[in-house]
């Protein structure tokens, strides 16, 4: 297993940035796959963002893409999502998690772990 704990939410107001943090355990941490999602009040849970567990790969959602950036030190077993230009509608929970395909491009279902989701809300 790969536990996940997400950290870093909180209330920004539009315009603003944070940045996530989500800290895995274990020696095979570097050998996952990583994505953010975000699950908004009535709404799926959607795909954000994906790094490849090497070669530095990344994919963003269009709703987020030249405003979010993912990355991730395996030294340290942590993703960080850093989200800047943020709007209202950016406004979820936010949810990391890890699976061992290669596939960028996964759906919500790909993935094997998750964590327990931190709340950000961006105010008008």
């Amino acid at each position: 297993q790969v536990p996940l704990v997400e950290s870093g939410g909180g209330l920004v107001q539009a315009g603003g940035s944070l940045r996530l943090s989500c800290a895995g355990s274990g020696r095979t941490f570097s050998s996952y796959s990583m994505g953010w999602f975000r699950q908004a009040p009535g709404k799926e849970r959607e795909f954000v963002a994906a790094h490849s567990w090497s070669g530095g790969r990344t994919y963003y959602s269009d709703s987020v893409k030249g405003r979010f950036t993912i990355s991730r030190d395996n030294t340290k077993n942590t993703v960080f999502l850093q989200m800047n230009s943020l709007k209202p509608e950016d406004t979820a929970v936010y949810y990391c998690a890890a699976k061992r395909s290669p596939a960028l491009t996964a759906p919500a279902g790909a993935y094997d772990y998750w964590g327990q989701g931190t709340q950000v809300t961006v105010s008008s």
